[in-house]
Order: structure tokens, then sequence, then C-alpha cells
């Protein structure tokens, strides 16, 4: 089994572990008593032999897995929230080591026998000031926990719409838990004010007179062990890499713009953050989101094949042979790296995404469209009555794009471009642009009715449509990226919507989009046009009024 998912695994029996922990605290809202009659319920289970095996055993390999973790960090640049989790992880043992040596270590040792009686009196009674360690405690192994099970789940479609009700839980559970601690620690110091309760109580128990100073020892000894062991982990990685560094310095090229040295044993990922390059990473580089993804070039034949894990996920989002995870691949020699989203990525774009909105050659279609006489219709105008219309006519346009089966490309100006076919090929394309030519000129009149008392004339528009291969791809930066087409294609049927000003019609249409859309346009007028920078000219139908489309369909 993968590490990461074997972490995973002993990470949610831990949080499993501490949810009924924090559960029976909450019962001590109603009493002391309470807490002990629900003890057997929710942590009776825990204290069977498989309990503890599976407790226990979790804890172990999940300490074992973070030190692991120390010791293959190569660096220590990383996101905020993923410092804190790893910083709340490694204060769990040291805060938690006198609480398990005086349950755990105290009944196997000392035969003592527990109770929520004689640890509140611990707390509360004798020494106060550690029920306020206690409190902490408890929310640092909470927030741990809870964040680990966030950035697990933040990649899951599933989970942005329950998330908020899940943090309402987050918030409760240990909030109803302090609260229970809290009331029964007020009882508990109510009782110990009762002559003869607290020894009535350690007498149960069967509490020894040396026990406090076995708990000191155990607890010290656990804090020295970890100590010992994250600071092992931490000199084994420093002695390691510079071990590394005296051999030979392959390079990392990131993105044309940025040469690194490799850090030996590093991930992309982690070579990125130690040069301060930002690089996408949604799940902080567990290889769960693929928003890390890069396109590998040269030195990418010599990384090993990806493993089961990583394989999974480019199996998901349709990777290509050269698509890797900069958080999986750990280059030992020279290699060459570009990253396909931008550092602002989030958990919805790692998700499955058409291949070609990386770039990829289609036969489309493409529809450019211009309103007439925009400059005679602004002219004179207020801003607010220009900007009231021009909605109008993109809500128009936009709208006979998308219910014909396009995609909106832009607007440019008050003009449009639309791309059809890009999934459903070049013949459906073609018939779905003839639609929208159809469906533009209806609404544009339509709107031109409801606006006369205001227009000075009729809108107009003039459409020009043309199919043939282009470079279909999403292209830009931030929020200006989108996909869209480039390509003679494209150039081409925005001369066609040019043409239509010196023929004074409404539509130009290549014959290449009447034959591909199986559609009888011989009644129009064909003609062949000489465009601007082409030598051969281009057979067209010119139609004068949109409106008799609707005769030939």
């Amino acid at each position: 089994m993968p590490v990461h998912r074997v972490r995973l695994a002993t990470g949610l029996v831990l949080l499993a572990f501490a949810t009924v922990h924090l559960l029976n605290h909450a019962v001590g809202l109603i009493s002391l008593a309470a807490m002990e009659a629900a003890r057997p319920v929710l942590i009776g289970p825990w204290q069977t032999p498989v309990g503890l095996a599976l407790l226990y055993g979790a804890l172990s390999v999940h300490a074992g897995l973070a030190l692991w973790g120390l010791y293959r960090r190569r660096t220590w640049r990383m996101r905020p929230w993923e410092a804190a989790q790893l910083l709340l992880g490694l204060a769990i043992p040291f805060l938690l080591a006198e609480h398990v040596t005086a349950t755990r270590g105290a009944t196997q040792a000392l035969e003592v026998a527990p109770s929520y009686a004689v640890v509140q009196l611990a707390f509360w009674w004798f020494e106060p000031e550690k029920a306020a360690l206690q409190a902490i405690t408890l929310l640092v192994v909470w927030l741990h926990g809870v964040m680990g099970l966030h950035y697990w789940l933040r990649v899951r479609p599933w989970y942005p719409p329950l998330a908020p009700g899940l943090a309402v839980l987050v918030v409760v559970i240990p909030t109803v838990s302090l609260s229970g601690f809290l009331a029964s620690g007020l009882e508990i110091r109510a009782l110990a004010a009762t002559p003869g309760y607290v020894e009535a109580v350690f007498a149960e128990a069967r509490l020894p007179p040396d026990a406090a100073v076995f708990v000191a020892r155990g607890a010290g000894g656990i804090q020295a062990a970890m100590l010992t062991l994250i600071l092992l982990a931490i000199a084994g990685r420093l002695a390691l890499a510079a071990w590394r560094r005296r051999r030979s310095r392959p390079r990392l090229y990131y993105r044309d713009s940025r040469v690194l040295d490799l850090i030996p044993g590093a991930t992309v990922l982690e070579m990125l953050r130690a040069a301060d390059v930002p690089h996408a990473s949604v799940c902080g580089g567990r290889g769960r989101c693929s928003t890390c993804r890069v396109r590998t070039g040269a030195g990418g034949d010599q990384l090993p094949p990806p493993a089961a894990a990583e394989r999974k996920v480019l199996d998901r989002i349709g990777a290509g042979p050269d698509v890797r995870l900069a958080c999986q691949i750990r280059p030992a020699a020279s290699l060459e790296v570009t990253p396909l989203l931008p550092p602002t990525a989030t958990a919805r774009d790692g998700f499955r995404r058409p291949g070609y909105l990386a770039g990829q050659e289609r036969e489309i279609a493409i529809l450019f469209a211009d309103l007439r006489g925009f400059t005679r219709l602004s002219d004179g105008r207020l801003p607010y009555d220009v900007v009231f219309i021009l909605n109008r006519y993109f809500a128009a346009t936009g709208q006979a794009v998308t219910r014909s089966g396009g995609r909106l490309d832009k607007f440019i100006g008050d003009g449009v471009m639309a791309l059809f076919g890009v999934d459903g090929g070049p013949e459906q394309g073609c018939r779905q642009a003839l639609d929208a030519a159809l469906a533009m000129q209806t609404g544009i009149a339509a709107l031109s009715d409801s606006l006369r008392g205001d227009l000075r004339e009729p809108l107009r528009i003039g459409i020009g449509i043309h199919v043939g291969p282009a470079i279909v791809g999403e292209m830009g930066w931030g929020d200006a990226k989108g996909l869209t087409a480039i390509g003679d294609a494209v150039n081409i049927a925005s001369r066609l919507e040019t043409l239509t000003k010196d023929h004074q019609a409404q539509l130009i249409v290549s014959e290449a989009v009447a034959e591909r859309a199986g559609r009888d346009l011989s009644r129009f007028r064909r003609e062949h046009v000489v465009l601007r920078g082409k030598l051969a000219p281009l057979p067209v139908r010119i139609v004068q009024d949109v409106a008799d489309l609707e005769r030939e369909r």
C-alpha cells in the first residue's frame, strides 16, 4: 500500500478515537457520573485487545511516517496551512505524553483502575493549571486531525457543497467537549471539598503513593525519545543533502525562465518552493489534486514511470504521456518542465477536464458577428444608455450561441466570436453555427423592436462563418484565461464578417460550411472572394437576410 494511503488510514483511526473521546467529555455537561457511565460505550471498544492494537498500531505508524516525512523533506518552504498542520502534529506527542502515561501507562504498570473522577481530581483539584494545558491539547489534536481530513477531501467534487455543514460539526464537537470538561471539573471541585471524598476515590482506583513520580518519569521519557527522533530525522536529512551536494549538479529548467540546481532526492515541487518559485499545489504536495502537474521536456525520458498513486491521478485527468505531477517526480538528471496550471489554481482545476484544453488542432466552425453602425448608435448618448444597449445585445447574441450548442469565445468591442463543433465535430459545428446565425438575427430583431422608441434606426448585424482546422486550447492568464482558437480558419471567418459591409448582407458563409452542414444554400448568391493575404479565391454564399435560412432547415 502506498505510504500516503497508510498515513491517511492511520490518521482516520486516530481521528475516530479523538472524536469519541471528545464526545465522552461532552457528556460531562450532564454530570460526572454520566461521563463515567458513557465511558464503556464510547471508549470501551478501544480498550479491548483489538481496539488497543488498532489504536497504538495506528499511533506508532502515523508517528513513524511523520518522522520519515521529516527525513524526506528537502525544503522547509511550505504553505502556511501545511506548516501549521506539521507543527501541530509534532506538538501532539509532547502534549499527550503525561496524559498517556497517567492513564494507559499507570493502568498497565501500576494496575491502577482509572476513572474520570481520578483524572478530573488531578486536573481540577491538585494541579488546576494543567486543566488549561489539557484543553489546549484537546484543540491541537482536533485541529491537526480535521486539517488533514479537509485537505484530503477538498479535491473531491462532492465535498465543497458539504463543507459548510461539516464545518459546523468541526466547531460544535470541541466546543461541547470543552464545556463538558469544564462542567465536570467544577463538579469535581465541589465534591472534593467533602471530607473523605478524595481519599475514597484514590482508594477505589488503587492509586499508589509514588504514582506522580511514575507519571513524571514516563512522560519525560516519551518527550525525550520523541525529541531525539525528530532531531535525528532532521540531522540525517541535512547530512545526506550535504553529501549529495558534493556530487554533480544537474539542473531543473522551469518554463524557459528559471534554471535551478537540482536538490538531490527532492521532488520538483520541493525544488520550486526552495527557490521561492510560485507553483500550484492545492493538496500540499500529496499527489491527490493534480494541480501541480507539469509537461516534461528534455530529460523526461530518464524519469522512472509513475507509481500507482500518481498513475491513478494522471488517468483521472486524462493526462498525456509527457505530463507528470511535480510533487511526485524526483529527477536525478537535468530536466525541463513547464507548468500546466497557474499558481492560483484551485481544487476545481484539478478535476478531469477535456484534453484539448492543453492545446489541440481541431476542425471547427468559427462565427464572427458585429453590430453595424455602432458609432452612430452611441453618438450623443449617455454612457449608461450605451452600456445598457450593449449588454442587451450581448445577451441576445450570447444566448443564441449557447442555445445552438456553441461556445462563446469572447466579446470584442461590439463584436462576438463563437466556436462550434469543439466536442461534436465539424459537421455538427457547421449546423450549429448556421442555427446560431438565425437565432442571432431573430434576437436582434426582437431587441430592436423593444428599443424602437430609443433608436434612430433598427439594429443591424453582420455575420461571417467558416470551417477549418484551428488550434484550440485554454489560453490567457489568471482571470482572463479561457477556451479560444487561433489559426487561419479563424482569420478567414473574421474577414468574411467584414465583407458583409461591402455586400450589404447580414451573413456571408463559406461554401465549405454549407457542404459540411448538409444544407442546400444554392438559392443564395455564390461568389468567389479574394481575402487579404490569400492568393486563391474562396467560394462563399451571400445571404442578404438571415431569416431566409429558416426555409432551408
